[in-house]
């Protein structure tokens, strides 16, 4: 009788039945995927030694290619940050006629190929395009340098944020909020100290999301960037040019550096995120 109990409360305290093939599954397949490459990658750079990493890093070139990813990619996620969140309260606190076209339209930069998301920008912000056109004649030039490459990446980074904030609005308890007027709070301090501290997690989620898909895209970039070097070429671009060239060793490098990088960076973005739902948990 205890046996069997014993081997029944096992059972309960378990999170799955079989939980233990799952994992070794779930452990395997992330690591043919995921780590197995990634380890790849620093084993060839770390072939080449602490001097041969300076020596393809220190060139001009690659630096700026660097800059011109993370930091674009910052920015970009950083724009997103402002106004992903004022297009996911629309959708989610009013209606108005065209909703669900408006809405769809959020999911294009996923769906639409990244080769046609390019050119698609290079014609509308090109010289002769729908906006180019006019912003070049108030001496804005978008297409074809540094701001097209960030247009891009902003492009592509909004769903992100849309779309991870939209479920966290829906949960949000709107009580709070109708506490909070009732006590006299205004709206800048309801969505200060009520709305905002409940969607800081998913904020900085979709944030993470948006600036590792811009630090890596590619497609939609290099048809609205003109790719001079120094100037609006992004290092997954060089990256390419480098294995043309069959330049193994700094095509590795640049991965290497985009790896740890990227790495760190959202490391430090979950390590807010976790902070955020610790301070905000009950």
């Amino acid at each position: 009788m205890n046996a069997a109990t014993h081997s029944r409360d096992s059972s309960i305290n378990r999170v799955l039945p079989g939980f233990g093939l799952s994992m070794a599954f779930t452990l395997s397949y992330l690591s043919l995927l995921v780590l197995i490459p990634l380890a790849g990658v620093f084993a060839k750079a770390a072939g080449l030694g602490l001097s041969g990493l300076w020596h393809e890093l220190s060139e001009p070139r690659v630096l700026a290619a660097l800059r011109l990813s993370f930091g674009g990619a910052l920015l970009a996620a950083a724009v997103n940050l402002v106004f992903g969140p004022i297009v996911a309260w629309v959708f989610v606190r009013y209606r108005f006629f065209g909703k669900r076209l408006w809405h769809a339209m959020v999911d294009l930069p996923f769906a639409l190929p990244t080769a046609v998301a390019g050119i698609a920008l290079s014609a509308l912000y090109g010289p002769q395009g729908w906006l180019g056109q006019p912003l070049n004649a108030l001496g804005i030039k978008v297409a074809y340098t540094p701001l097209g490459v960030f247009v891009a990446m902003v492009f592509i980074g909004l769903p992100f944020l849309v779309r991870t904030l939209e479920p966290a609005l829906e949960h949000a308890e709107r009580t709070l909020e109708e506490a909070a007027a009732t006590l006299g709070a205004n709206r800048w301090q309801t969505i200060t100290r009520v709305i905002l501290p409940a969607v800081t997690p998913a904020l900085l989620s979709g944030a993470a999301m948006a600036f590792a898909r811009a630090v890596g895209e590619y497609g939609s970039i290099i048809f609205i960037a003109g790719n001079l070097p120094g100037l609006s070429e992004i290092a997954p671009l060089l990256i390419m040019i480098r294995l043309e060239e069959y330049d193994y060793a700094g095509a590795t490098a640049i991965a290497a550096v985009m790896l740890v990088a990227s790495c760190a960076i959202l490391a430090a973005l979950n390590a807010l995120q976790f902070r955020a739902r610790r301070t905000g948990a009950p």
